[in-house]
């Protein structure tokens, strides 16, 4: 598969991640994953096999009450407190796993919804599950974990652009054309301020 976009961080690719064979050290994505929310079910069942696939350290944003299938240990589960939405369900679960084993503190992120018209948005693309540029910074500063950062389920591509912010090699792959281009115009732009980087 050849790259869709690249520049001297980030390489993206256009196509089904479960046909591309990357070579990273920290696997980091937000993939379709079963949560009642109607948003790409089609691709759960895609996502269960490439996370099934990784086995090195990950961060992995899924549904509370089922374990992503990543092959390494748990390590700690972590929560995005949606801080903009009055809704009960204003946490999302992000799953933290490592090859050794050693339990880590788990934490919660205070982070407003990104999403056009909600209070505290300022980064919005119009995809409809994106995360917060700042949450992903924060998630790729949490641990020491060297090397090129992964994310087989790129969406908006706000892991790619919190990568490139912190110089971070990193490569994407996503299945949707539409995506792949907003994401080249993301990569494009000058570092955000956002109230600091991590």
């Amino acid at each position: 598969m050849k790259p869709y976009y690249e520049d001297g961080y980030v390489r993206l690719y256009h196509g089904d991640a479960s046909a591309l064979v990357v070579v990273a050290d920290l696997l980091v994505s937000d993939p379709p994953y079963p949560n009642g929310a109607g948003h790409f079910e089609d691709g759960i069942e895609a996502a269960r096999a490439v996370l099934a696939a990784w086995s090195g350290p990950a961060f992995v944003f899924w549904h509370q009450l089922e374990t992503p299938p990543v092959d390494a240990p748990l390590v700690a589960r972590h929560a995005w407190h949606r801080t903009n939405t009055n809704r009960p369900d204003n946490y999302e679960a992000i799953y933290e796993f490592n090859p050794d084993g050693r339990e880590r503190p788990s934490r919660v992120f205070p982070h407003a919804v990104v999403y056009p018209g909600l209070t505290g948005c300022i980064e919005a693309t119009g995809h409809p599950t994106q995360k917060p540029v700042k949450l992903l910074r924060q998630l790729l500063a949490l641990r020491d974990y060297p090397g090129t950062v992964y994310d087989p389920f790129a969406g908006s591509g706000t892991t790619l652009r919190a990568a490139k912010d912190l110089g971070r090699r990193a490569v994407g792959c996503e299945i949707n054309r539409t995506y792949c281009d907003q994401i080249v115009s993301r990569l494009a732009q000058e570092v955000l301020d956002l109230g600091g980087a991590a």
